[in-house]
Parts: C-alpha cells; structure tokens; sequence
C-alpha cells in the first residue's frame, strides 16, 4: 500500500465524531474494571457505523466485527481503562473526578474508533473481517487475559494480525516502530505481599513482633535482587510502589503489606527474580519470628512484548510512505509494559497453533509549540499528571496510522 490509496483519501469527515469521543472520555475516565461508561460510548459509536458489537467480553470488554467478504481478519486494539490521578494539565476539558487517561488511553480509543468509521466508509476498497477492541484494565495488566479467557477469538474469530499503538512524549504525527530483536515492552509482574506478625501496644514492644520492621527489611534487600543478583547485561527493574501497615503511632500492627512491581527484559529473568522476591520475603520474616507464613499472591503477569518483523516491516514501509521517512523513526527497548503480547501468545496456548502476529507503534502527541518551546527531558510523559496530547495534531495522524495499517493487512480491492 501507498499514500495514495484511495481509502485514506476519506479520513477528514471520521476525525470529528472521534474528537467528540475523545472529549467525553477525557473529561469522565474510569479505572481498571469501572469502564462501563466508556464501554458503552465506544460500542454504541462502533454500532453507528455498521460494526456488530459484542459487548460485556471478560468484565466491560467490546468487540466490534465487521464482515467485508473473504480475507484476512484483522483486530486493531485500544483500551477504555485510566489511572487513579489527579489531572494538572489545566485543559478545559480535564477531568475532575480524581481519575485521568494520563497514558493516551482517551486518544487510542478515539483513535480506533476513527479507523473504524473511516473503514466502514471505505469498503469498497478491502476485503476481509475488522475486529476493533476496546480492551478493558489495561493498567492492572488483566484486561487481556480476561477477554481472551471469555472466548474473544472464539466469538470474533481467530485473528490473522492484531495491531496497537501507543502514545508516546514524541513531536505529534510522528511515529516509530520496533526493532526485530528488542522487546518494545518489558516481561512484567505484580505482586501483593502480607507479612503477618504480633501487634500490642507501643510501649511494650518487646510482647509484640513488628510487621513494620520486617517489612522494612524486606523493602531494603529486596533491592540487591536487582543489583546483586542479576547480571548487568540483564535488564530488571523492582519497585515497592505501596506500603500499608497500622492506624496510630501508639500501636504495633498485626500486619503490614507491600505492592511489589517487576518488570525485566525476558520471561527467564523474570522467573529468577520472582523467585528470589518470594526467598527474600520468607527469609526476612523468619528472621524476625513472624507468627505466620507471609501471603504472596500474583496479581498480574504479562511476558515480554515483540512484534512480528515481516508484518512490522510491511506496515513501517507503509507509514514512511504515508508519512514521509523523517517522521518514522525506531523505539527503543524499553521497560514499560503492556499485557498486548498476550493477544499473540493466546493464539499458541489456546489453539497449539503458531503464535498471532502482532504489530505495535508508538505515536507522537507533542504539539509544535510544546515541542519548540520545551526541552524534551521537560515534556510531561505518559503517567505524569501534566500529560497531555496535542489533539487537534495527534487525533488526526492516529487515525491515518491505524487505518493504514489495517489497509496494509486486509486485502486490497484492485
């Protein structure tokens, strides 16, 4: 596919139904697993342009199918989920109710569902199947898992190529693709961990055994996992994000709890390093003559992200084409994470089949002004409260990126 493919000429009147979207969304996130709302407005949206909508997929999951004859079926992805923040970015349409798409969700979303109406506007130049999906508790690393195990691809058919973007701190319009060796997205693992000890009063702590300071212990060598016992040419990153123990200074809790999050640059480190998680955390509560085994319970896992390099190739061909070369550049590795990698290893798990293709770029959302004005080391990144796209610049590209890509996947109608 080119530039010049005739379907894309028809993108302008599909950006302002996906603004509209866009703005509503913004102005009223949902986190992890309340997306009902937003659930709600992207199906209906998707049913306004003639996709059959599937609806209620592992917890507020959307599915939109559209049938354009024999072909390849292709799934573009998006997520509903945001973040529990306070939005500080002063737009008039920020939101107010303690939640905020601070990751470009809002936009992937609208995005998608500018794709899709551009799409269905266009049949007469593709064949195949469009399953456009909007995904939700992304950030919790679960919505994936839990679409997929409530019969996704049995109920939308087995997809021939999932595709995703993301936004990214970049000049808007910009786009950059993986390379074929590197990981886009780290293996990723979250935990929640109990330590159970004897509380009592204050003054006597010598009746109790203090959950605090075990927990304390645990926190400081957990961090020789990373420094100590993984090899410099090895990638891992463990952060104790949450700390939770007692209700008064003048009380020994019986308790504390830690929310351990890891991400590492292949599965194998990943293992090693959860296992030591779980030494370290036993040891250290043996050492303080803790009552009681801790409790350690997975709350996520999600492997590391690669992309497909023929189907990437193919679709950075055709964005260097659509876009001009010096707005496609390469994405480093990185340890972000996404539970997207899941969408292709389902395919081998669920079906012993080869695993699903999958294709994921990044896509700029810093205006021309920002960009001019701001040292990019001081442009609000993804999850910062001051994070925010560049819409009138971003939405638009978004959508040509996506659809592009899905044209490069169904097949064309000479």
């Amino acid at each position: 596919m080119t530039a010049a493919h005739p379907a894309l000429t028809h993108s302008a009147p599909a950006v302002r139904p996906a603004l509209t979207l866009y703005l509503d969304v913004h102005r009223t996130p949902e986190l992890s697993g309340e997306e009902s709302r937003t659930a709600a407005l992207f199906a209906d949206r998707l049913t306004a342009v003639g996709f059959e909508a599937v609806r209620g997929l592992g917890g507020h999951g959307v599915a939109g199918i559209l049938r354009n004859g024999d072909g390849p079926r292709v799934y573009l992805r998006a997520e509903l989920d945001a973040l529990p923040l306070t939005e500080r970015t002063g737009l008039p349409y920020a939101s107010g109710n303690g939640a905020m798409h601070a990751c470009g969700h809002d936009l992937h979303l609208a995005a998608a569902a500018g794709a899709a109406d551009l799409l269905a506007r266009t049949t007469a130049h593709w064949r195949g199947t469009l399953v456009v999906v909007g995904q939700p508790a992304e950030e919790t690393l679960t919505g994936a898992r839990a679409m997929l195990a409530d019969g996704l691809y049995e109920r939308c058919g087995r997809p021939d190529a999932v595709l995703a973007q993301h936004a990214a701190p970049l000049p808007a319009g910009m786009i950059a693709h993986g390379g074929p060796y590197a990981p886009m997205a780290a293996a990723s693992a979250a935990l929640n961990v109990v330590l159970h000890g004897r509380g009592g009063h204050a003054a006597t702590p010598h009746l109790t055994v203090d959950p605090v300071v075990a927990a304390a212990a645990v926190i400081t060598r957990l961090q020789t996992i990373t420094s100590r016992e993984t090899a410099p040419s090895e990638q891992l990153t463990l952060t104790v994000g949450t700390v939770r123990a007692g209700t008064a200074v003048n009380v020994v809790p019986d308790t504390a709890e830690l929310g351990i999050g890891l991400r590492a640059s292949t599965e194998e480190t990943l293992d090693r390093a959860l296992a030591a998680v779980d030494r370290v955390v036993r040891a250290e509560c043996a050492a303080s003559a803790c009552p009681r085994d801790p409790e350690l319970t997975t709350l996520s896992r999600s492997p590391e992200l690669r992309v497909d390099p023929q189907v990437t190739e193919a679709i950075r061909a055709t964005h260097t084409s659509l876009f001009g070369p010096e707005r496609v550049a390469t994405w480093p590795a990185s340890m972000a994470a996404e539970d997207f990698p899941l969408y292709g290893d389902a395919g081998l798990d669920v079906h012993g089949e080869p695993g699903i293709p999958l294709a994921y770029w990044m896509l700029g959302t810093t205006g021309p002004k920002q960009w001019a004005a701001t040292p990019p080391a001081g442009i609000p990144p993804n999850h910062s409260p001051h994070f925010a796209p560049d819409i009138r610049t971003s939405l638009p590209a978004a959508i040509t990126a996506l659809s592009a890509a899905a044209l490069d996947r169904l097949d064309a109608v000479p």
